[in-house]
C-alpha cells in the first residue's frame, strides 16, 4: 500500500458549492476509484488560505495504469469539467500535475 498526498487551492466563491458536491459524490466516479485501486481517500480544507488537503491510499501495482483509467472514465471526465473550475493549482506544481503531490516525511504506525 502506498500513501499519497496531494494539495491545491480553490476559489473561495467556490466552497460551498464544492462541499455540497463531495457530500455526494457521483456513484460512477466512486466506483472507478475503487476500481482502480484508491482506497481510505479524504479531502480537507484550510480556511481561510484556502487550500485543499487529500490523502488516499493506493493499493495496486500500476500506478500508471490506474490512473490512466481514472483519466478515461467518461463519468469521472464529467466530473472533472463540474469540480475543475473550483480548484486553484499551485504554480510550484509539476507540469503533468493538477493537484501537487506532496512528499511524506512522517508515518505513525
Amino acid at each position: 500500500m502506498q500513501r499519497m498526498g496531494m494539495v491545491i487551492g480553490i476559489d473561495p466563491q467556490s466552497i460551498p458549492e464544492y462541499k455540497r458536491l463531495h457530500a455526494a459524490v457521483w456513484p460512477g466516479v466512486l466506483e472507478r476509484l475503487r476500481r482502480s485501486n484508491i482506497t481510505n481517500y479524504s479531502i480537507f480544507l484550510k480556511e481561510p488560505e484556502n487550500l485543499m488537503f487529500s490523502y488516499w491510499e493506493y493499493t495496486g501495482t500500476d500506478f500508471e495504469a490506474d490512473s490512466a483509467a481514472i483519466a478515461a472514465d467518461a463519468e469521472t471526465r464529467d466530473w472533472w469539467k463540474v469540480c475543475g473550475p473550483m480548484q486553484r493549482p499551485l504554480e510550484s506544481r509539476k507540469p503533468d500535475e493538477w493537484w501537487a503531490s506532496m512528499e511524506e516525511v512522517f508515518h505513525l504506525d
